[in-house]
């Protein structure tokens, strides 16, 4: 764009600037393409549809261009169309969100029955100009229980001219009675190498000078988003002054090189704590985020684990030419069980700093758990060594290196295999995620084992987190958990939104720690009970509408035009009831006052 013309035109960022118009213009969603092409083609238009995806994936962009599609029509054409690319009587105002035909409204901000009352009471009008009136539904997870029992009846037989788009970023909140409704579409992660070359094809059109490393970063950032792609990529135009380098990006998003988490995982791999966390303090010196120098360790260890099996894991257009040689000869060198024990601390340590207020430190006792870790023997090894005599925590077999200030004891020949000497460390291993645990033979003397604790309901389940001040726990049993069966030492769960990855995993291990027995936890495709914060959304919605339904309420909500009921609270009589005025009058059988 020219100076003159940048001068009198206002900035529109590159995220709508580029948003796509038409079905050509999406990027890494060709199977929903290929559906909608065919079946406009054979007719087979369906009533409602189904958008989901992570967010910036496109779901409100092709809500727009499909019904654009609905409604395309031009001189030479009055009918659905796949191909958009001549601009119809309906599209500029469709694209523009301005059409009085095309409804577009965030379930976020109206969850309510009402709002579904008045989308159902205008359903029966024909469209006013366009062919079908279309309702394009965002967020449509939001909704209340009751509004999505309310849409039901239309969505099932809707009018001949009505169709509706839902777009969600959470479909297990979705009722499987709408779902089974509607025609659906998972708009799938943007691949990076995809992401690459899109970004290349805007820096040449806003002509602005951009290294193909710098590129990959945001690709990677942008973790399969355009929209994100698009929004990292403007602030690096901005912060580069209109040319993007990779230095700038990694100092913006605060990453470090690829080549130097690369050097740090060799540290780890190789049980070298102090260089391990020298790599790390002179990468947060050069303004790298520790969270995000762990998750790219994370990374690669998913990239060279992935590599000891897959051989086209390498053509990833995002990898450097570091991570593939490296890649490859760690893939070659490390065992799968190493790798799975570093991903399992590198998982719940990223957490960990996310949430600590001193993430330097934090990161570095993960660095320490991880160098401890990658010397530690299997079980097969432990038992081996202990059968040769050897002190299986001082080493692998394979004679890796032990961290620094770790002590070592032998074995005494007479003392039993599985034991544990006197001087040796306790716990450590264990809390570092050692697969094989050395407890000394409990004696007469020896320590009472703590009594089992017997669990009858999952609410004494939330009851006891809270009671182990385990907060993060209990907020994702309450919030993600729909309870199908519980039994003491059994638990059936569906799940409800994203919780983290290892939540199952996590759950298991501290119910077999807090209550002294196993606990299988198994995830169940059947629906299951509402999560309690659901059932506590429910009973709020309840009592909201039978105050609504008192004619007290309903005369004052009347007397004042747009009042509305907040919350609604039920106050039991307590000690903090209002006296009984009888009480007050004195003494039984006393009128209180004066003769």
């Amino acid at each position: 764009m020219a100076a003159s013309d940048s001068a009198h035109t206002p900035y529109r960022v590159l995220a709508r600037k580029y948003r796509p118009e038409n079905f050509d213009d999406l990027i890494g969603q060709e199977p929903m393409v290929t559906t909608l092409t065919n079946a406009f083609r054979t007719g087979r238009i369906a009533q409602a549809y189904m958008l989901t995806g992570v967010r910036g994936v496109g779901k409100t962009t092709t809500a727009r261009i499909l019904a654009r599609a609905l409604n395309y029509k031009t001189a030479e054409i009055d009918s659905p169309e796949i191909d958009l690319k001549q601009e119809g009587e309906h599209c500029r105002a469709i694209i523009e969100g301005r059409h009085v035909d095309v409804i577009e409204m965030d379930a976020a901000s109206h969850t309510g029955i009402d709002d579904i009352r008045d989308i159902i009471e205008s359903t029966q009008y024909a469209p006013a100009t366009a062919r079908y009136k279309v309702y394009i539904i965002d967020e449509v997870h939001m909704l209340s229980r009751s509004a999505f029992n309310g849409l039901l009846k239309t969505l099932e037989e809707p009018p001949a001219h009505l169709k509706f788009i839902f777009a969600t970023t959470e479909i297990r909140k979705v009722p499987v009675t709408v779902l089974s409704r509607c025609q659906r579409f998972d708009l799938r992660r943007i691949d990076a190498g995809v992401l690459v070359e899109y970004l290349a094809k805007i820096a040449k059109a806003e002509e602005v000078e951009a290294g193909d490393e710098a590129l990959a970063l945001i690709a990677r950032g942008a973790e399969g988003s355009a929209r994100d792609a698009l929004s990292i990529f403007d602030q690096a135009i901005a912060h580069g002054a209109g040319k993007v380098e990779a230095q700038d990006v990694r100092a913006m998003l605060g990453l470090a090189e690829r080549a130097r988490i690369v050097e740090l995982f060799g540290h780890v791999m190789k049980g070298d704590i102090t260089a391990a966390l020298g790599e790390l303090k002179s990468q947060y010196d050069s303004g790298a985020d520790p969270a995000v120098v762990m998750t790219d360790l994370a990374d690669f260890t998913h990239f060279v684990t992935r590599s000891k099996y897959v051989a086209e894991a390498a053509d990833d257009a995002v990898l450097t030419e570091v991570e593939r040689i490296k890649g490859a000869e760690f893939a070659e060198s490390l065992s799968v069980k190493a790798l799975g024990r570093a991903w399992q601390i590198l998982v719940n340590g990223v957490a960990e700093i996310q949430e600590s207020e001193h993430p330097l430190p934090a990161a570095d006792m993960v660095l320490v758990r991880l160098t401890h870790a990658a010397t530690l023997p299997t079980p097969e090894e432990a038992l081996k060594l202990l059968g040769d005599g050897v002190q299986p925590s001082s080493g692998t077999a394979q004679g890796a290196p032990r961290p620094s200030g770790q002590p070592t004891a032998p074995v005494s020949a007479s003392q039993p295999a599985g034991t544990s000497t006197p001087n040796a460390p306790s716990g450590g291993a264990n809390r570092a995620g050692s697969p094989a645990t050395m407890r000394r033979p409990e004696t007469e003397s020896g320590p009472e084992p703590r009594p089992a604790i017997t669990l009858e309901t999952f609410e004494e389940l939330i009851l006891l987190a809270e009671d182990r001040r385990d907060i993060k726990l209990r907020t994702l049993l309450r919030k993600n958990v729909r309870l199908v069966r519980f039994a003491n030492g059994k638990l059936e769960i569906n799940i409800a939104g994203n919780p983290p990855p290892d939540f199952v995993s996590d759950l298991s291990r501290k119910l077999a720690e807090w209550t002294g027995r196993r606990w299988a936890v198994a995830v169940s495709k059947d629906g299951g009970a509402p999560t309690l914060e659901e059932q506590e959304a429910q009973e709020t919605e309840n009592r909201t509408m039978e105050a609504r339904d008192d004619p007290a309420v309903a005369a004052i909500l009347k007397q004042f035009p747009g009042a509305k009921i907040v919350n609604v609270t039920v106050r039991e009589r307590g000690n903090d009831a209002l006296p009984d005025p009888a009480s007050e009058t004195g003494e039984a059988g006393g009128d209180g006052l004066d003769d």
